[in-house]
């Protein structure tokens, strides 16, 4: 071990604690006061210098004084360190809470999402702070103990944030990475950054009936009722619509395609309607860009074999759309169900953001930090499929970006929230000298 970096025998510790926010109740909060413990031996000096305030149980806000007025407006840098659960009957290569070390990666889950690039930022300022560096500007970092649970720690955060007058210039979350042939026809390397992300909604359905005896059934029975009602919100529930930043992303990326996909991409990205059109045609991924997407994940009904329920249900997610809201979606949801005899409930809900700049200062900021990471990688715009904690901060806050400085393959990607997620060292000592040169360059 004693070749390791350190870097990643720290991420190792970090992944060993299992904080798993949606299993609070059965593991309780010890995982997470450990975790924070460990970030005080981990990095000294951060603890030393900066100072640091508790939000709810599970937010931690550190405060770095610049040397500028505070009025100019802090840099807040993003992360969570809470994590999603494991699928026991998954077959892990290494166990997921074990924090292997091995092939130049380290192993478990955690290490992309989000306690890499949670690492990436400590050890960037650690390490300033030991070389006596102030940064131009306030600094704040916020980390959050229960994101992967929407839960209210971001929401503290940026609340006491904005009750005191504080105005972020910059906010950088999770969200994009460095990936490799960022469109099928596009080589190369891009650094995806998302300017904006789409809001998230969840909606249960209800439906009632007579029960009785399975016998003898009625035509429409509560559990067929809601069943039509789920199959009538199907992937053209709602239109599409390219936003500026998938036009800016396509335009970008034709510089570096050739041939018959150059002009492709530039076309597409020239026309939204057309564009619209045909990624909503490809399905997946490129669909999910330019609409609302709706997703059954729960239904329940009924409580034995041969009984006819009163009453069912389906739960329903949503991730809307840059153009739409909470009450706008939640309106073409009733109008496409049709059915009076089903309610439509908003379990929860929160409006996609706003698209931040890519012509100011903060993105060009972005790019030059890229510059000395990630040599020759461009900064490429894009939307965000999925919610991150900077949503709290975009009401109040004009560029929050969201973008973690690290390479991810897709196996990578694809492991996020799945079996084997790791980070490359490399990475990670890349990532790390990312933010060191945001906090140099900061003006």
């Amino acid at each position: 071990m004693n070749d390791v970096p350190p870097i990643a025998e720290r991420l190792s510790r970090m992944i060993q604690l299992p904080t798993v926010s949606a299993e609070l109740d059965e593991r309780g909060s010890a995982p997470f006061e450990e975790f924070v413990a460990l970030l005080a031996e981990l990095y000294p000096r951060v603890h030393a210098t900066l100072t640091r305030e508790r939000h709810t149980e599970f937010g931690l806000l550190f405060h770095w004084k610049g040397r500028r007025e505070a009025g100019d407006g802090p840099l807040v840098l993003m992360a969570h360190y809470d994590v999603v659960p494991v699928d026991e009957s998954d077959d892990w290569t290494h166990p997921p809470f074990a924090g292997v070390i091995a092939d130049g990666s380290v192993y478990g889950r955690g290490a992309l999402d989000d306690k890499g690039p949670l690492i990436v930022i400590l050890e960037a300022v650690e390490s300033l702070l030991a070389e006596g560096f102030t940064p131009a500007r306030d600094v704040y970092l916020s980390f959050g103990g229960n994101e992967e649970t929407y839960g209210s720690a971001a929401i503290a955060i940026a609340a006491a944030l904005k009750d005191r007058g504080i105005v972020p210039w910059l906010v950088v979350d999770e969200g994009g990475a460095v990936v490799d042939a960022p469109l099928p026809f596009v080589p190369g390397s891009a650094a995806m950054i998302g300017v904006g992300e789409k809001g998230v909604m969840t909606v249960r359905l209800t439906a009632r009936g007579d029960g009785g005896h399975a016998s003898a059934p009625p035509s429409r029975t509560a559990v067929r009722r809601i069943a039509r009602a789920v199959e009538r919100l199907g992937p053209g529930t709602f239109r599409p619509r390219t936003p500026r930043a998938i036009s800016r992303m396509l335009v970008q990326l034709s510089g570096s395609a050739s041939g018959p996909a150059r002009l492709l991409l530039r076309t597409l990205g020239a026309v939204p309607l057309l564009s619209a059109r045909v990624f909503a045609a490809l399905g997946g991924e490129p669909a999910a860009l330019v609409r609302t997407t709706v997703a059954p994940t729960m239904q329940s009904g009924g409580t034995a074999a041969n009984v006819l329920p009163s009453q069912a249900s389906a739960t329903v997610n949503l991730r809307i759309a840059l153009g739409e809201t909470v009450s706008s979606a939640a309106a073409r949801v009733r109008r496409r169900i049709a059915d009076p005899k089903v309610a439509v409930e908003v379990l929860e809900g929160s409006d996609p953001s706003p698209e931040s700049p890519t012509d100011n200062a903060q993105f060009a900021l972005l790019a030059e930090a890229l510059a000395v990471s990630h040599p020759g990688v461009p900064a490429v715009p894009y939307v965000m499929m999925a919610a991150t904690d900077s949503r709290h901060f975009h009401r109040f806050t004009p560029a929050v970006y969201r973008f973690a400085p690290l390479e991810m393959s897709h196996a990578q990607r694809a492991a996020i929230h799945g079996v084997d997620e790791s980070v490359e060292i490399a990475a990670l000592e890349r990532g790390e000298r990312f933010h060191r040169a945001l906090l140099q360059r900061l003006q």
